[in-house]
């Protein structure tokens, strides 16, 4: 639902790169341009951005019972 504070496979501290990142990419840049002026350059933590989903908006949606 929100970003890992670590990439899972290295251990890498990342998400204080993702509000950056998120914001950018909105904007209409690259995200493979992005992920390089932010100095992520291992593949695993590249993907856990490019793959993550921010689901936080969808899940407040709903009541908890």
């Amino acid at each position: 639902m929100i970003i890992p504070i670590r990439c899972y496979a290295c251990g890498k501290p990342v998400a204080q790169f993702w509000e950056q990142f998120k914001e950018r990419v909105a904007k209409g840049e690259n995200g493979k341009k992005v992920l390089d002026e932010l100095g992520m350059e291992r593949y695993c933590c590249r993907a856990l951005f490019l793959g993550h989903i921010d689901l936080t908006d969808i899940a407040a949606e709903f009541k908890k019972a």
